[in-house]
């Protein structure tokens, strides 16, 4: 019983502290100041006849003259493209990509089976609906495997790659460590030989309740734990890429709107303008005390002969 009530409070603060983090998150980088424009085609969103060649809608005649022309699917596309399968790891790093792969998917059908096992509990146990349940807990399995295999695959690849030491620190190694402990004792909970449990779907339906009843083992228990824990993390630490990929696609990679008279980027631009920047680069002359105007406004080669 004790284990079952520890069980259902760190999944609800682990559930509600990952959405308020992912909230914060979310509105630091909301709130930052407009980014540079980068000339990187094909933008996702462009029309198909620009999109198959690189181009931009920019290679019209009097473009400035017509409104833009957006293609939502072709954003939604290229972001399911990169957020499923990683297109982006596959085309540019592609010895990364298996476990990358592996341990991503994992976490997806993570996802799906908790998502399942929420249906299953809300809709009961009528016989039309035990499939979701089950389905479920199969899906659930294949995360377990998929992300041990996927972390105990990278953590080895950081251990042993040179090419990877200048990207690895502490907390990388610890992150994957917390992974592997955590879905290893799900694995060992929920799918090890003689593992004797409550299934996820009685385990969220018993947690609506508080219902003390539900068996889960020390090992379940223990991994169920250090799951809602690891949900907790994740907002604020570099693993919550996830939003900051929006924000990067969204705000800078895909942002080519025109910068029209009274638009709301000719207000965002006249803002950047004004601030004063203090880079460290001695030939950009920015000291804190030139506004980005000035300092465009400026020959730096010329000030640094002086």
């Amino acid at each position: 019983a004790e284990m079952s009530v520890a069980v259902y409070i760190t999944i609800y603060a682990g559930l509600l502290i990952f959405l308020v983090g992912c909230l914060l998150r979310a509105v630091e980088y909301a709130r930052t100041p407009f980014h540079l424009r980068w000339e990187l085609y094909p933008v996702a969103h462009e029309e198909r006849r620009f999109l198959e060649h690189g181009g931009s809608y920019f290679e019209s005649g009097a473009w400035w003259l017509s409104p833009q022309a957006v293609d939502h699917r072709s954003e939604w596309a290229a972001m399911l493209r990169e957020i499923v399968f990683l297109r982006g790891l596959w085309e540019y790093n592609r010895r990364l990509w298996p476990p990358s792969f592996l341990f991503h998917f994992g976490l997806y059908l993570s996802i799906a089976s908790a998502g399942l096992a929420v249906v299953a509990a809300l809709v009961g146990a009528h016989s039309g609906w035990l499939w979701i349940g089950m389905a479920g807990g199969w899906i659930g399995a294949a995360a377990i495997v998929m992300v041990l295999t996927g972390a105990l695959w990278l953590l080895a690849r950081r251990i042993t790659d040179p090419g990877l030491k200048n990207y690895t620190k502490a907390g990388d190694i610890f992150n994957l460590i917390f992974f592997i402990v955590a879905f290893g004792f799900l694995g060992a909970g929920f799918l090890a030989p003689g593992a004797h449990n409550a299934s996820l779907a009685e385990i969220a339906r018993s947690a609506f309740g508080f219902d003390r009843g539900a068996h889960i083992s020390a090992a379940a228990g223990t991994g169920l734990i250090l799951c809602s824990a690891l949900a907790a993390y994740i907002p604020f630490t570099h693993m919550a890429h996830f939003i900051a990929k929006y924000f990067t696609w969204h705000s800078v990679r895909w942002d080519d709107r025109r910068n029209d008279a009274g638009s709301s980027v000719e207000s965002k631009v006249a803002a950047s303008l004004a601030y004063r920047p203090t880079w460290a680069a001695p030939h950009l002359g920015a000291d804190g005390k030139k506004t980005w105007a000035e300092i465009a406004a400026s020959n730096p080669a010329e000030e640094v002969r002086k």
